[in-house]
């Protein structure tokens, strides 16, 4: 699954793409941006399928960037079932929707930002923090890590 927020600086905003696995929770991707153009998406995408194989499904809303050519012809490629969420249904995608609000309260609204490689930099170890050491209720408080490589019943891909 992936979506996109946003993240305030000093002066404007900076935006930020995720993939995520849903099972798990484990963020296999993420870029950041300092405008909402399709690019940073792809990056995302491509990494994720590089470093982690095809999921079976991508789920994504709507949005502009997750229903161009660009991406679309990424997933059809490989070949990814394409989901998409309906119109203004923020809880079809809701796994995503948790990770902003968890990364929103626990790191992006805690600091101020000057400029996207500050975020970069504090993303990064935010992300490895979350991946290695936060436990998740509905994961019987192991972490997206613990999950993702230990859990026999999944396969390993996105």
């Amino acid at each position: 699954a992936t979506d996109i927020t946003y993240v305030p600086m000093e002066k404007g905003f900076g935006y930020l793409v995720a993939i995520i696995d849903w099972y798990s929770r484990k963020v296999l991707s993420w870029r950041l941006s300092n405008t909402l153009d399709t690019d940073f998406c792809t990056q995302a995408l491509e990494a994720a399928i590089q470093d982690y194989g095809c999921p079976q499904i991508m789920n994504t809303d709507q949005g502009v960037q997750f229903i161009s050519e660009a991406f679309t012809s990424i997933l059809t490629d490989h070949p990814i079932q394409i989901s998409m969420d309906g119109k203004g249904c923020y809880y079809d995608n809701i796994f995503v929707e948790r990770l902003w609000r968890t990364v929103k309260y626990e790191l992006l609204y805690t600091l101020e930002f000057n400029n996207l490689k500050e975020i970069k930099q504090n993303l990064s170890t935010w992300f490895e923090w979350y991946h290695q050491k936060r436990f998740h209720q509905s994961l019987d408080s192991l972490t997206p890590d613990e999950i993702y490589y230990n859990d026999p019943g999944i396969d390993r891909v996105a």
